[in-house]
């Protein structure tokens, strides 16, 4: 299936004789021989319409088994048809782009094409008929401008091994040392974290995209992306291509306040500034947590109801409490989410918006202690088989993980820094192939993480850029290799989201460059647990050294920053967004652009940034102090997402406990007797 000039016709005939059986062209051997005319005579007796009608019903009657189908470009507009269709065979999409389509169909002197009326381009009708094949294919081959059709032949029959055998894509726990421990994406969605306290990767890695590939998502919009990326990422086995559009569609609509999503913006010289903070919650959070809750009630069975866990350092809490909110019917009666924060270790304005976000089947909990003690405490819960298992037996309740542990977290950040490039290749700032720099503000190293992912998957990263605040425990171990807690103390910060001295997902990327070595990811976490420090190999270092600079940023620099770039240029920084443009500006070699990730909206840190404008008056109120940054007619504006959350729940309460892991399991087990078992 494709629009007319993709290929369907020379490409099946090809593939046919691969698999050696029969060839069936709709155009040629059904429609001429039912109708006893040329499908242009036809068109030309009935009209658009009828012919639509007409070609939908020879399909109807059409049937056939082991061979190799090429549709009409127009069978897809037919919904009968194309349910028929669909029930009897495996549908394959070859998605070429417009402009090559346009140029194939000038060589052939084709300028109409079925449905096309007298006042719409052909570029126009190409478009509306995307629709329809995006509808109802059950397999994309993305297919470049120049690819021969052999090429597009071997694409299809990978392609369709692929989806007949979902065995081949399965994941292992980082610290897995048995063949034979492996999970699904379904089963590693809901488990979140490994039983031997690993974190799930995927066994074979990541699918890996051409060049030619990667081109032909330069025209396309920010959801078209992640749909092309996820499917390839996602077996269709555990979510088909059609559930995965209407999550994407449900995750990337209004509820962002751009329209691009994820917005690359100028910002001096060769940085480009990467905007992830258009989301509902206004940080970079939101891209995987509008997207997470639904792949999960997708995932989950239906005979457990299950609460949701999450530790945050600060923005993760209201973008879950945000996403799973907006889940709906059943789904939202049997999914709870709980998030635990450090009731003293976030921004006042981020506190607000966690108690805002509260809701029906959303509830935040503030731990007298700091946000490592709160993901420690996870893991641990977790873990402890006879808890978890009560809460299974005793209230029909399993729980699950959404922090950057859980896999479903991760995929979607893996978009948008592929995005932001294929951005500068379609704004002319750069050619495919070109390197770029890419500069992060990282702490749990879920988003620098994705970014290196990116780099495998086919990016041309060249360097990523770890920036760290003053707990910078990650710079000093990209650049000596030795990972060291002893005598460590956090130090709260302007940036609190990078407030973090253990960092999770720093143990996927060691199992990646010990290329799977369990054992000694094993052996190295173990070390850090009982001693508080491991020291890399040789050889490991190297590895990740061609990966990863680093840098950190002290306090006064990042104020600096800040002023700076608003004096310079009316653009106001996120701390966390000056803590990455101070560490670019110190090892960027200006060689090729930078993209700096700009996680989280200023407003957040309304008091930082208030103090780093030289701003005197300082309201304790988060909501006035908004309104005093918004009177600045600042830029981007104030975000309005933001600003409605503390105007609806300025006097809301929230629960808070102690720093006692008995005390955070006992305060789960009251909020599931409420929400699941309605116990008040």
């Amino acid at each position: 299936m494709g629009p007319p000039g993709a290929g369907k016709t020379t490409v099946g005939r090809i593939v046919g004789q691969k698999l050696d059986c029969p060839v069936i062209d709709i155009d040629d051997d059904v429609l001429e021989t039912t109708w006893n005319m040329s499908v242009s005579e036809k068109l030309q007796d009935v009209g658009n319409e009828q012919f639509l009608e007409e070609e939908g019903k020879a399909l109807l009657k059409f049937s056939a088994s082991g061979s190799v189908i090429s549709l009409t470009g127009s069978n897809p507009m037919h919904t009968a048809g194309m349910q028929h269709v669909k029930r009897n065979g495996i549908v394959v999409y070859l998605d070429v782009p417009t402009v090559v389509i346009m140029s194939r169909l000038k060589s052939m002197k084709v300028d109409r094409i079925v449905g096309q009326g007298p006042a719409t381009s052909l570029k126009d009708i190409l478009q509306f008929r995307k629709q329809f094949y995006k509808r109802w294919y059950d397999i994309r081959v993305l297919c470049g401008g120049n690819m021969a059709a052999e090429i597009v032949a071997e694409k299809v029959l990978d392609a369709v091994k692929r989806y007949q055998n979902s065995e081949v894509e399965t994941y292992v726990s980082t610290r897995s040392t048995q063949k034979n421990s492996h999970k699904y994406f379904s089963d590693v969605v809901v488990e979140g974290l490994a039983s031997d306290g690993g974190l799930f990767v995927p066994e074979r890695g990541l699918p890996e995209f051409t060049a030619e590939e990667w081109q032909t998502l330069i025209e396309a919009t920010y959801a078209e992306r992640s749909q092309v990326i996820l499917e390839r990422c996602i077996h269709p086995a555990d979510i088909p291509a059609s559930k995965l559009r209407e999550i994407i569609g449900t995750a990337y609509g209004e509820n962002f306040t751009c329209s691009k999503i994820a917005p690359v913006r100028h910002l001096t010289g060769n940085q480009f500034l990467l905007e992830l903070f258009h989301g509902p919650t206004a940080s970079f959070k939101d891209f995987a947590l509008q997207m997470m809750p639904h792949i999960f009630a997708y995932c989950i069975p239906r005979s457990c109801n299950y609460l949701v866990l999450v530790a945050t350092s600060g923005d993760t809490g209201s973008a879950v409490l945000d996403g799973f909110s907006r889940l709906h019917g059943a789904d939202k009666q049997r999914i709870a989410v709980l998030s635990f924060f450090p009731e003293d270790g976030v921004s006042p304005i981020q506190k607000s918006q966690m108690i805002g976000c509260q809701k029906e089947n959303a509830w935040s909990v503030g731990v007298k202690s700091d946000f490592d003690f709160c993901q420690t405490a996870m893991k641990k819960i977790f873990t402890n088989s006879d808890y978890t298992g009560y809460l299974t037996v005793e209230y029909g309740t399993a729980l699950a993980a959404a922090n950057s542990i859980n896999w479903a977290r991760l995929l979607p950040q893996i978009v948008y820094h592929a995005s932001a490039y294929l951005d500068l290749v379609h704004q002319g700032i750069i050619a495919f192939g070109d390197p770029v720099d890419v500069c992060i503000p990282t702490g749990n190293f879920g988003n620098i993480l994705a970014a290196l992912y990116a780099k495998m998957m086919g990016i041309p990263i060249r360097k990523c850029i770890c920036a760290s605040n003053e707990n910078n425990v990650l710079t000093d171990f990209i650049r000596t290799g030795i990972y060291d807690l002893r005598g460590r103390k956090l130090v709260p910060t302007f940036s609190p989201a990078i407030d973090i001295l253990k960092s999770s997902n720093l143990e996927r990327y060691l199992h990646l460059i010990a290329d799977g070595d369990g054992q000694l990811v094993t052996q190295l976490y173990d070390q850090l647990e009982n001693q508080g420090h491991f020291q890399l190999r040789k050889d490991l270092l190297e590895k990740l050294q061609q990966d990863l600079v680093a840098g950190w940023c002290s306090e006064e620099d990042c104020l600096a920053a800040i002023h700076s770039v608003y004096s310079t240029t009316g653009y106001i920084l996120d701390t966390h967004t000056a803590v990455a443009k101070v560490v670019a500006d110190r090892l960027q070699d200006r060689t090729c652009p930078i993209i700096i990730s700009s996680t989280a909206h200023y407003s957040k840190f309304a008091p930082a940034i208030l103090r780093a404008l030289r701003i005197t008056e300082i309201k304790q109120n988060p909501l006035s102090q908004l309104h005093l940054l918004s009177s600045y007619s600042p830029l981007p504006p104030v975000h309005w997402g933001l600003l409605e959350t503390l105007k609806k729940n300025e006097n809301e309460g929230h629960r808070v406990c102690a720093a006692d892991l008995n005390m955070l399991m006992s305060c789960i087990e009251t909020l599931i007797q409420k929400h699941f078992m309605k116990v008040f």
